[in-house]
């Protein structure tokens, strides 16, 4: 085992510290770090606001207030959550290359909001009814983060260009600084948001109307040939991981495409369920959801937080692991994911995009050969912990609870040399600052 990760380390650490010098990757890290406190935040009001079988305990009424009192706080942060990102991108970039910082992220979440719709369609008596001024906050959470991104980027950068051309306009001396910076940054923002205009411009003249319909085609299209079945299944899981690696909510855009089929099967399994049939579909909705999602969240991440518990030495692991143990248990895993990190995260990406699927296999062919039930359709809600949520899927089976620890125990063993080489990288870093602290202090 030492000798492996030995290797490990020697293959993956010169292309991490290549990737953590890139500046792009760099500010991409950063302006995550900076939405990581609005994460957690509406994480923690998430699993509160979606408490599993509250509705069955108290009435719909106060159900529904219950949840309306909450929801604004996971509104204001994890659904817009793309905003946050965008300004912390922009910020850092620009603050790479000394430039004014909050004009670089105030320039990148303008540019973002010109390109973002800003028009919402409803239905009205068949009708499809338009209302303008106004913006989706789905296009500012995970369906515009993907174009979020590069806008930032790509905005910061014209910025700093317009700014090193010195196409700016210079005050005379004794005007306040703050004035006079205002004054300096209003060519190359005018410039830069100008372009974004253009762009907008001319994709309204396209068939997508939009930059956002535009770059969303292209991710859902090729999704929507995949199917059904065990191999489509397969190529899902993994691009949701792949999806979750770059910063993108692989869930929300996998399963906008794959949702439609997931719940169809389901639904033929509540009938034949209902009607005391066989069930005819191993892969359904509840299939993703509790054994392969509703494990901790997205790669089943409750097994990374049990590997920090039981190796970890650095005080970032064990204040992370502490962070997202009591979200984890309700299959929130933001605090994870941005905490640990795992978004451009060289060092793991491989138990990040391969223990999903290796459980995706375990999982299948343990209900193909009988040994767990299908799931019978029933809708067990995200939220509910690991064992509970499987023994509920299967049809009160307690072979579904025990197939989910099985799982946990597979991802936790695939997880645990590349934990241990974090775990000691972080450790080492923390013992060389508290060195250099009582260096400092002695001098």
């Amino acid at each position: 085992m030492n000798k492996f990760m030995e290797v490990l380390e020697n293959i993956l650490m010169p292309i991490a510290d290549k990737l953590n010098n890139n500046r792009y990757l760099t500010a991409l890290r950063n302006g995550f770090m900076v939405a990581l406190p609005f994460i957690i935040f509406g994480s923690i009001f998430v699993v509160i606001a979606n408490f599993p079988f509250l509705d069955r305990w108290i009435s719909d009424s106060a159900y529904e207030a219950y949840q309306a009192a909450l929801g604004p706080a996971s509104a204001s942060t994890l659904s817009i959550m793309g905003l946050f990102v965008i300004l912390g991108i922009g910020y850092k970039l620009t603050e790479h290359y000394g430039g004014e910082s909050i004009y670089g992220g105030a320039v990148a979440l303008a540019s973002f909001l010109i390109l973002t719709p800003q028009v919402i369609e409803f239905e009205v008596n068949e009708t499809i009814e338009q209302v303008g001024g106004v913006i989706p906050t789905a296009s500012l959470g995970a369906e515009g983060m993907f174009l979020g991104i590069f806008t930032a980027f790509i905005a910061a950068e014209l910025y700093r260009f317009f700014v090193e051309k010195d196409w700016t306009i210079k005050m005379p001396a004794g005007v306040p600084e703050a004035v006079s910076r205002s004054f300096s940054a209003l060519i190359p923002i005018t410039l830069t948001l100008s372009t974004f205009l253009v762009v907008r411009i001319i994709f309204s003249y396209t068939p997508f109307d939009t930059v956002q319909n535009f770059i969303y085609t292209l991710i859902q299209e090729p999704l929507t040939a995949l199917g059904s079945g065990l191999p489509a299944t397969l190529v899902a899981v993994l691009l949701i991981q792949l999806f979750w690696f770059f910063g993108l909510h692989g869930q929300i855009i996998v399963n906008s495409v794959f949702d439609p089929i997931w719940y169809a099967l389901n639904n033929q399994n509540l009938d034949a369920f209902n009607a005391g049939q066989e069930l005819p579909n191993i892969v359904t909705k509840q299939f993703i959801d509790t054994f392969i999602v509703g494990i901790g969240g997205s790669g089943m991440t409750l097994a990374v937080i049990l590997g920090i518990f039981l190796i970890g030495r650095s005080r970032q692991l064990k204040e992370l692991g502490k962070l997202g143990a009591p979200a984890g248990i309700f299959n929130v895993n933001e605090p994870v994911i941005f905490g640990l990190p795992i978004i451009m995260n060289p060092l793991i990406i491989i138990p990040w995009l391969i223990a999903p699927v290796i459980v995706t296999f375990i999982t299948y062919y343990a209900m193909a050969s009988g040994l767990v039930p299908y799931p019978n359709g029933v809708i067990v809600p995200w939220t509910t912990p690991t064992v509970l949520s499987g023994f509920l899927a299967t049809g009160n089976s307690w072979q579904g609870g025990a197939l989910q620890l099985f799982n946990i125990a597979v991802v936790f063993v695939i997880w645990w040399p590349f934990l241990k080489i974090m775990d000691k990288q972080y450790y080492e870093n923390e013992r060389s600052a508290e060195d250099q602290r009582n260096e400092s202090v002695n001098m």
